[in-house]
């Protein structure tokens, strides 16, 4: 009886003792083996671990941004080199993330060069708005046939000791941003453009539209910085644009913005002007009789390569002769960063909710801006050309 009774007891123990170590197989089989594919957290390590490997990372899912309402036939321009691309992809990704990934407004490239296929692509992975590439014709990149090319050279080396005084491809540039950016063909289907650079910042959320700001209040010109030029990058400009003046004076628009960069009544010019690396602006106003006229009397006057004028003054000179104070506004929202200075919103509400800038270190506050005496001119401010071409009687 003992032993049968043992031999049972034994049995029952050998058949526990298997039936614990198959459940603790499979237990640790279950816990060592990997998850199926489809689970989520073997898609985040798998994404993880191959974050800086773009060849082998698995495609983010990225919601499409949707235009909220309306919006305008608007587009980001960009004059930018190949070798810019990674300054360039910051400022889409300041941009993006403060603006266009809500709003989704397409991007036009222009180069001098055609693109690289390496710059198309990594332009293209910050965005998922439209992106199209331009090569500038040559004819609005060289030198015109009455330009004489060895006088050019030589006013290069006389004003090395200018900021891009030697440079000839700034004044290409220049030249190009003055006259031409508007005529490329990928901008006809337009009729607003924001100017972006490589290598800007943004700091405040803008969550409204500027272009249908522009559109709706019938707005030509918009900027954010507004600064004194450098005197000696334009010594006749402002004798030029009086030339223009006496010769067109039924383009001269009234009421204009002429008092805000003369102090004199327009014996000499005070170098205020609207920093062109951001501004959003009316294409047609610029393709429109006035401003070409303008343009093209600058242009035949060869300032462009003979001194070094600037696209900001030629569009700040056209903006007072042609528009009014109400056709212009100051984006005092918009915060903007570009080397050395930037604009940084002045209203607490703004600036604590929807920036992280110090609106201590906005120009606005320097002896350099121009940006008070844009606001305290009177909208109805008109200088007359008998005021402005009264010294030139004679």
């Amino acid at each position: 009886m003992a032993k049968g009774f043992w031999q049972g007891r034994g049995v029952r123990i050998v058949l526990a003792a298997l039936v614990v170590m198959v459940l603790l197989h499979l237990l640790l089989s279950r816990n060592s083996s990997p998850p199926p594919p489809a689970m989520p957290v073997a898609d985040e390590r798998v994404a993880y671990q191959n974050q800086w490997d773009l060849k082998s990372a698995p495609a983010p899912t990225v919601l499409e941004p949707q235009a909220p309402g309306p919006r305008a036939k608007a587009c980001f321009v960009v004059l930018v080199r190949n070798r810019e691309i990674h300054d360039l992809r910051k400022s889409m990704r300041e941009i993006e993330d403060r603006f266009n990934r809500k709003y989704n407004y397409p991007y036009v490239f222009l180069n001098d060069k055609p693109f690289t296929d390496e710059f198309k692509t990594l332009a293209q992975t910050m965005t998922k708005a439209n992106t199209t590439f331009g090569q500038i014709p040559q004819e609005h990149w060289g030198y015109p046939p009455w330009i004489d090319v060895n006088e050019a050279a030589k006013t290069r080396i006389k004003m090395k000791h200018v900021i891009y005084g030697s440079n000839e491809a700034y004044r290409h540039m220049c030249r190009y941003q003055s006259g031409f950016f508007f005529r490329h063909p990928l901008l006809a289907e337009y009729d607003y453009y924001w100017r972006i650079e490589p290598g800007v910042k943004f700091f405040c959320d803008i969550d409204y539209d500027p272009f249908l700001l522009m559109q709706e209040r019938k707005i030509k010109y918009g900027f954010t910085i507004s600064i004194h030029e450098i005197k000696e990058t334009i010594p006749t400009l402002w004798d030029t644009t009086k030339q223009y003046m006496r010769e067109q004076p039924s383009m001269v628009s009234h009421p204009n913005l002429l008092e805000w960069i003369t102090n004199d009544k327009g014996k000499t010019y005070n170098r205020c002007h609207f920093w062109s690396n951001f501004e959003i602006g009316d294409l047609n106003w610029l393709r429109s009789p006035q401003y070409l006229s303008y343009f093209n009397h600058l242009d035949q006057a060869g300032g462009f390569f003979y001194e070094r004028w600037g696209d900001a003054p030629v569009h700040s000179m056209a903006v007072a002769m042609f528009l009014k104070k109400e056709e212009v506004h100051w984006f005092d929202d918009i915060g903007y960063f570009h080397a050395p200075a930037q604009n940084c919103p002045l209203d607490p509400e703004i600036n604590t909710n929807k920036c992280h800038c110090n609106p201590k270190d906005s120009v606005y506050h320097s002896s350099w801006s121009c940006t008070k005496e844009f606001v305290n001119l009177n909208p109805n401010t008109d200088l007359t050309l008998a005021e402005l071409l009264a010294d030139d009687a004679h």
